[in-house]
Formats: structure tokens, C-alpha cells, sequence
């Protein structure tokens, strides 16, 4: 493994790149008003729009690990960046839907590579002892990407009357996150680590050395755990404003107000786990801990039964144990991760997300359709303690496969 003597700017570089992954997530959602009223869109058009950049996602995320793998992550990340850029290029010059419909598959293709690209960087060039800090780091640029997207996009079209230049505006901005990443060059050179793997780089592209990863029963635990804790979190971020106001009767801005201190306090959480997985060595007891926490406060909310000034303190629980446990889980992928295969190890237990983001929606939607908003907070809170019993299962695997190698 080679490492970088700079683990502060490497990471920081790592999480620019990831910020600008998230804030493209939310390149047209800001926007719909204006793109509904030009294009006179329905809303299952807007919404296809969205399916179909998670969609290309999906696909690329689980396949382009293989790519990272063989030629090293620096050139897959300068690829999935230029994407996005071609991507928010064509949406700005759409004037026909099938157009916008393309620039969100380039932007969801682009999408794609970011997980598989940054978690090698980080195994790869990172120090063991600062891995944690790395994680947490690592998914706390995401939540600023999605922070920022909203206020940068908005801002543009209320400031020029145009969201046509706010997209442009966003593929500007990732112009010059490719730049700086070009510049910086050489501290994202994970070339020679790659030719280490002899093996790898002498067996055919797609071979069945290729797809040996597949049979390890941990890796597909590790996808169920992603696709368990993204199909809890899009309950909350899909209806649980919606369901607050049915259950306690309080004004939609309360409610949009717990959300957003669930997300600062899933921030302060993931650097305060970065922290507690340097001193506890099984990554699973911090999950457990973070996720019964988060749990039960997700089923206080849920039964009505306290003031409505609680809810916002309630959210602030449940955001702290879902941030929390993300360092840890990290960790635990990493420890399942056959050598040189770190690229498509988490490009595939990542699509876990977007397979769980993806279906989430439709069984909280239909809670919300049989008005039992509050068998929403049950649900999110059931699929954590499930993902639990998961990485114990998974950790267990773990520790045991690395006591049968040779020391």
C-alpha cells in the first residue's frame, strides 16, 4: 500500500470530489417549478427524470469498480467529473424532454463512479490509523453537497430569472473542481498500488477472477446492509415531514426544521464516529449502539404521544445515530474487501443505496396512502434493527476470515 506524508489535503481533495457527486444529486430538483412550466411537465415526468439519473447510476456504480480496479482510480474520477459536466451542459440547452431525459443519464453515468473511485483512493492512499477520519470526512462533503445544491441553484435563477444559467452554473462549478483535482494530481496517484496486483492486472478484463468477489457471502451482506439503512433513511427524507404534520398537526415549516437538524446532527455524528472507531475495534457494537438509539427515537416520534416540541430534539437523536454508525460501516466493508478488489467491492455495496433509495419511496408512499403516517417512523426504525442483526452477522464473517489467513 502506498501512502500519502499529506493524509489532511488528500482527504480533503477526496471529500471535494465526493461534495460535488451530491450536489449534482439534486442538479433538477430545485428547479422543477421553472422546468415544469417551460416543458409542461407532469410530475411522473419530473419524476422520471430522477428515476433515470439513479438508475444510470446503479448500473455504472456496480460495474465501474472493475475499471477502478484494473486502471486505478485517478482516471475513472476525471471521466465520472466530465460527465457531470456534459450532463448539466445538455440539460441547460434542452429544449425537447427526450433532451433532458439524456443529460440525467450522462449525469447519473458520471454519478456512478464516485463511490467505487473515492473509497480506493482512501484504502488505498490513506494511513490505516486515519481511515476513520477519512470515512467520516468522506460523508460529511456529502451532506455539504446536498446543502449546497439547493441554495447555489435557487439563488442563480432568483438572481438572473433563468435556471437555465444556474445548471450551467453547477457545471462551471464542477469545471473547477476538476481543475483543482488535475492540479493536485499527484496526490490521487494510486497507479502504483494497482500494478502491485499482479494477479489482477495479467488476468483478462472480465475473467472469472474478475467476478470471484461475488461468491463471499459478506460481501452481499454488506449490500443489505447499504440497501437496509437507504430504504430507513428515504422514509425520512421522502414523508416524515408530510407524516409529522398528520400526526401532531403542527405547520410544515416545523416539520422541514426537524429535517434539517436530522442532517446537521447525521453530520456531527459521522465526525464523532470517525473518532469512536479509532478506539473500538468492533465496528459492529458502535452500529448497534448508534441505530438503537436512532431506533427508539424514531419510534417516539412515531406514536404521538409527546409534545410537538420534542419532534425536533427526536429528529437530533435519530440523524446523530444514523451519522454515527457510517465511519464504522466503512470500516467493516474495508475488512470484507478481497485484495484488488476495492473498486468493485464498493462500487456494488453501494448500489445498495440507490437499489434502496429507489424502492423506499413506494412502501412509505403507501403508508402514507392508507393514512398511517405514523407506521412510517415504525418502518424506518424496524429496518434499522434488522440492518443490525446484519452487521453483527457480517462483522462475525469478518473477524473470522481474517483469523483463517496466515499470519
Amino acid at each position: 500500500m502506498r501512502q500519502n506524508n499529506n493524509d489532511v489535503e488528500l482527504i480533503t481533495l477526496i471529500g471535494i470530489a465526493h461534495s460535488i457527486s451530491h450536489f449534482f444529486h439534486l442538479l433538477i430538483a430545485p428547479l422543477f417549478p421553472w422546468i415544469k412550466a417551460e416543458f409542461g411537465l407532469s410530475y411522473s415526468e419530473l419524476g422520471l427524470l430522477m428515476t433515470v439519473f439513479y438508475v444510470s447510476s446503479f448500473i455504472t456504480q456496480s460495474v465501474s469498480g472493475i475499471w477502478v480496479d484494473r486502471h486505478g482510480a485517478r482516471p475513472i474520477l476525471y471521466i465520472g467529473i466530465s460527465l457531470l459536466i456534459a450532463g448539466s451542459m445538455i440539460v441547460g440547452v434542452s429544449q425537447y424532454y427526450w433532451m433532458l431525459l439524456l443529460g440525467m443519464c450522462i449525469t447519473g453515468i458520471g454519478n456512478g463512479v464516485f463511490h467505487p473511485v473515492n473509497y480506493t483512493l482512501i484504502n488505498h492512499l490513506v494511513k490505516p490509523k486515519n481511515l476513520p477520519h477519512a470515512y467520516s470526512v468522506h460523508g460529511v462533503t456529502g451532506y455539504l453537497g446536498w446543502a449546497a445544491a439547493p441554495l447555489f441553484l435557487l439563488s442563480i435563477t432568483a438572481l438572473v430569472g433563468n435556471w437555465r444559467v444556474a445548471v450551467f452554473g453547477a457545471g462551471l462549478l464542477a469545471a473547477a473542481v476538476l481543475l483543482l483535482l488535475v492540479l493536485r494530481r499527484e496526490l490521487l496517484n494510486d497507479v502504483p498500488v494497482v500494478h502491485e496486483q499482479t494477479e489482477l492486472q495479467s488476468a483478462p478484463l472480465f475473467s472469472k477472477h474478475t467476478f470471484e468477489f461475488l461468491k463471499l457471502p459478506n460481501i452481499w451482506l454488506s449490500w443489505l446492509f447499504f440497501y437496509l439503512t437507504a430504504f430507513s433513511f428515504v422514509g425520512i427524507q421522502s414523508f416524515s415531514s408530510t407524516a409529522l404534520v398528520d400526526i401532531y398537526d403542527i405547520a410544515i415549516t416545523q416539520t422541514t426544521a426537524s429535517y434539517t437538524l436530522y442532517m446537521i446532527s447525521s453530520a456531527v455524528g459521522l465526525i464523532a464516529g470517525g473518532f469512536v472507531a479509532t478506539k473500538i475495534e468492533q465496528p459492529d457494537r458502535v452500529i448497534t449502539g448508534a441505530f438503537l438509539a436512532s431506533g427508539i427515537a424514531t419510534i417516539f416520534a412515531g406514536v404521538g404521544f409527546f409534545a410537538a416540541w420534542s419532534i425536533p430534539l427526536l429528529f437530533a437523536l435519530m440523524g446523530f445515530g444514523s451519522g454515527m454508525a457510517s465511519p464504522s460501516r466503512d470500516l467493516m466493508v474495508r475488512a470484507a474487501t478481497p485484495k484488488g478488489s476495492s473498486g468493485k467491492v464498493f462500487g456494488l455495496v453501494y448500489s445498495g443505496i440507490d437499489c434502496g433509495s429507489a424502492t423506499g419511496p413506494i412502501l412509505f408512499g403507501l403508508f402514507m396512502d392508507w393514512k398511517s403516517p405514523e407506521v412510517i417512523f415504525y418502518g424506518i426504525a424496524f429496518f434499522q434493527i434488522i440492518a443490525i442483526f446484519v452487521a453483527s452477522r457480517l462483522n462475525s464473517i469478518n473477524i473470522a476470515r481474517l483469523s483463517a489467513q496466515p499470519s
